[in-house]
């Protein structure tokens, strides 16, 4: 039942385009959706009946806000900025970056390729995206000995060594033409977008010409060019007729959650695959045409030239934003390509439901068991801290994230300890969360719902200190207290309350303690990383000649003392270091090695 509050601003809602913001009890945005009539769709949350993840949404929404606009498609535009901008808990969020590499050649006078993750608007030429890196590699060092660019750092008044190998044009000792360079960029690209046999031919006979020359060498290493096209690129099954560089989207809906399917077509063939899953709360098609804008939105994706959509998608909106061609095809092959990415999605889907109800328990159900038991109001996200040291050294904090009961591993934080040099909880504490959550309050981040502080009364007290008394913060905060086996026993919420008990086969309890063991786990095994580092580093000081710049050198390049030591003489000294340092760090381990 609506409040009268929300009773009042439902009335006074406009029969108009826009979008709606729905907020909790803490005036925090929880959901963005936009509508083409604004009145029916805010009014169809709070007059029919819900269930899943909208039930949730609408038992958390106290108020409401909304913003008209001209058009649908101004609409879907101030949806996405708005999504980005608020991070709202029940939309659909893409993470920025999730690494797809690219092949990109630069934008410059002497151009260059390079495998990247993120996609600029810089004026380069992007190919991709791989199924993984090492795919993408073995493209790149292929193309790097038959169509190279520049691979030294620029002019250096001689020949680098690629140059002498023929993998570079020469741009480190003379001023290599642009013609040359546009020539070499034009057969790159016919090659990434599918045209094989010409460079197969020609390869071909080259090797025919350099085994007539008794060339036996380079004619091997032709064969092994066009041995790489076979295995890698012809053995991949051709599933469209004509090069045109394509993505597929397709879905299936049912029981409120959305399965999407995207297909990236790139040379005639399927190159990768993604596959999502997402309780969702609007319509589907809605969210499925955010979750498009969306995608072509983050840094990782670039926009093909055409998008294959199913029909009941707004596909002028689509093309207009996204400025490509949005179509659904009616038959032939790409029209086979959209039903299987259909069919891929509705199985992932069902194998979905068979884990749901289980899931559901274990991680939402359990979140709420812990904020009842608190008495604060029902919440996704917790943050949990901990800290670790051997004898005072090498202090740590690290802390885990934890959305409806589920970890999330690319929220989690690292924290090497500036203004504590010796084992203090209280100071650890008060540092590491005034570095948190000063960094949040910069950056107008979202809060969490509840921080949990892996210790007992001076963690729990410190942390309430920092955030009320220096940060102006009301946030939840509670100590997972131990008990004498070292295991999350109680939560405390305040330094002179009873510790809260909860029921230890209760999915609450259990959360408490998978939060504790991964906490202390992040923080230990950050922890031995440092340390380890520290001592590897103490080790290579005391090397004469080895030097801080030797140091990270060394660091950088193999990580271990035993790598050092196995490396040959000539390797350490590709990393600058003269001929008596690298044999005297070589003796050195050698005889701590004898030593042991």
């Amino acid at each position: 039942m609506a409040s009268e509050h929300i009773e009042h601003k439902l009335a006074l809602l406009p029969a108009m385009p826009g979008c709606y913001l729905m907020k909790d009890i803490n005036g925090k945005i929880i959901y963005v959706g936009k509508a083409k009539n604004l009145k029916n769709r805010v009014r169809s949350y709070f007059k029919s009946s819900h269930d899943g993840k909208t039930a949730h949404l609408v038992s958390e929404i106290a108020d409401f806000e909304t913003i008209i606009t001209s058009t649908d498609k101004e609409a879907f535009l101030l949806e996405i900025t708005l999504i980005q901008k608020h991070q709202p808990h029940y939309n659909i969020k893409l993470k920025q970056g999730t690494g797809y590499p690219y092949i990109k050649i630069t934008n410059e006078r002497d151009p260059q390729m390079k495998i990247v993750s993120s996609v600029l608007k810089d004026g380069g030429f992007y190919f991709g995206p791989y199924p993984n890196v090492y795919a993408a590699e073995e493209t790149l060092h292929f193309l790097e000995k038959v169509y190279p660019l520049r691979r030294c750092n620029g002019y250096q008044n001689r020949p680098c060594l690629y140059y002498h190998m023929g993998q570079c044009l020469g741009a480190c000792f003379r001023e290599v033409p642009e013609s040359e360079y546009d020539a070499q960029i034009k057969k790159i690209k016919s090659f990434l977008n599918g045209n094989v046999a010409d460079i197969k031919r020609e390869l071909k006979a080259k090797m025919a010409k350099a085994a007539d020359d008794m060339e036996f060498e380079r004619a091997a290493e032709l064969r092994d060019q066009i041995h790489y096209i076979e295995v890698t690129v012809e053995k991949q099954k051709i599933i469209s007729n004509d090069k045109t560089p394509r993505d597929i989207f397709n879905f299936y809906f049912d029981k409120g959650w959305l399965s999407i399917q995207v297909f990236f077509i790139r040379q005639t063939r399927l190159m990768k695959r993604e596959k999502r899953l997402f309780p969702v709360v609007n319509d589907a098609m809605e969210e499925m045409t955010t979750f498009i804008l969306q995608f072509y939105n983050r840094k990782d994706n670039v926009l093909p030239r055409e998008i294959l959509v199913p029909k009941e998608l707004p596909h002028e909106i689509l093309s207009d934003i996204l400025q490509v061609p949005v179509r659904t095809p009616v038959r032939g092959e790409k029209r086979s390509l959209l039903e299987m990415a259909g069919k891929n999605s509705r199985l992932v889907l069902e194998e979905k439901f068979r884990l749901l109800e289980l899931d559901e328990r274990k991680t939402v159900g359990a979140m709420q068991e812990i904020t009842d038991a608190l008495g604060i109001a029902p919440g996704h996200k917790i943050e949990a801290f901990d800290h670790s040291h051997i004898q005072g050294a090498d202090l740590v904090s690290a802390m885990v994230v934890f959305v409806d009961g589920k970890p999330e591993k690319s929220l989690y934080r690292k924290y090497k300890l500036r203004t504590v040099d010796h084992a203090d909880e209280a100071a650890s504490t008060k540092e590491v969360i005034r570095r948190r959550y000063t960094r949040l309050l910069k950056e107008h981040a979202e809060m969490p719902d509840l921080i949990l502080m892996d210790g007992g009364d001076i963690q729990l007290n410190t942390a309430k200190d920092v955030l009320a008394n220096e940060l102006g913060l009301d946030v939840p905060v509670a100590a997972m207290v131990k008990n004498d086996k070292h295991k999350t026993a109680d939560l405390l919420a305040s330094e002179n309350d009873t510790p809260l008990h909860l029921d230890p086969k209760s999915q609450g309890f259990y959360l408490l303690q998978r939060i504790q063991d991964e906490v202390h786990r992040f923080a230990i095994t950050f922890h031995r990383q440092v340390h380890t580092k520290h001592s590897l580093s103490s080790r290579l000081d005391q090397i004469p000649g080895v030097g801080p710049k030797t140091r990270n050198k060394l660091l950088k390049k193999f990580g271990s003392i035993k790598k050092i030591s196995e490396a040959n003489t000539d390797e350490l000294r590709e990393l600058g270091i003269s001929i008596t340092v690298a044999e005297t760090i070589k003796t050195v381990l050698k005889t701590e090695e004898t030593s042991k």
